[in-house]
């Protein structure tokens, strides 16, 4: 995988999932305007379909990679029969730009992955009780680029009844936020919104994502995507207040300094760089 490839799904805000075995659906996704694409060979595929999934993708691939879209595949869990028989067809599969490993629950499941995979990037989805515990060792596992959220299955696993706003939540946020940030990955990715048509709820899950660090979202629809982008996108006032700290900040050569009657000093710089960064990604 190429350095400019990494980067972009180091940034990517959006990763758009697609049933393996919905072959149909491959290219509608990969313009579907989502940052990056997921080809889903787990949830999304019935057992009896598993190897057809792979097949698809197989066939499809090199159609696929000619769209100018990252590539992941999200894998079977890794040392099960059927996580292995994706990673067979993982390691045949060239430029692919990253694996995305569910039920990630130890360094060592990670560890069977890089060694299929050595040079490919590795996105854990944390969806246990089990991963949570581990956090620290998948976080500084090798390959790993960016930490996923499966609120969903963590739920399931662990017995939470989430409330409006899922606070009961708000742990696990936190500490792969943290995590994160310890093991400098890419910015986090929050898991879905089930509600596919309700565009409000879409809006303030994805800004919740972004309050604890996050910096891309799950999405299970096209729809979706253009809702996601736009949530993340900073508003033009705060895109011209970082301008101006960083304005602020040339003038006085680093040292602190009074802007709108607030001291600005290196936190707030840093901030305003990281506001101005996300910007970006959305011209």
């Amino acid at each position: 995988m190429s350095s400019s490839a990494s980067l972009t799904l180091a940034t990517a805000r959006s990763f758009l999932f697609v049933p393996g075995n919905r072959p149909e659906r491959f290219e509608k996704a990969m313009r579907s305007g989502a940052d990056a694409v997921v080809l889903d060979l787990e949830d999304a595929v019935g057992l009896s379909e598993k190897a057809a999934a792979r097949d698809a993708v197989r066939q499809a691939w090199p159609r696929l990679q000619g769209l100018g879209v990252p590539l992941v595949l999200r894998m079977n869990a890794a040392g099960q029969a059927l996580g292995a028989q994706d990673l067979r067809l993982l390691a045949q599969l060239d430029g692919l730009d990253g694996v995305m490993v569910p039920k990630a629950e130890s360094a060592q499941q990670l560890a069977q992955v890089q060694a299929a995979l050595p040079a490919v990037p590795v996105l854990p989805l944390i969806e246990s009780a089990a991963g949570y515990g581990a956090l620290a060792a998948i976080a500084a596992a090798r390959n790993v680029l960016r930490l996923v959220i499966g609120h969903i299955d963590f739920m399931a696993d662990t017995g939470l009844q989430c409330s409006e706003g899922e606070p009961e939540l708000a742990p696990l946020r936190f500490a792969v936020a943290m995590a994160t940030r310890a093991n400098a990955l890419a910015p986090a990715i929050d898991g879905v919104t089930v509600a596919i048509h309700d565009d409000e709820q879409l809006r303030r899950d994805t800004r919740q994502a972004l309050r604890y660090g996050f910096g891309a979202k799950l999405c299970i629809h096209p729809r979706q995507i253009a809702i996601v982008h736009q949530a993340m996108a900073p508003v033009a006032a705060d895109v011209a207040w970082a301008q101006r700290v960083l304005e602020a900040d040339a003038r006085s050569g680093g040292a602190a300094v009074q802007l709108d009657g607030r001291m600005v000093d290196l936190p707030v710089v840093l901030q305003a760089r990281r506001l101005l960064a996300r910007a970006a990604l959305g011209r």
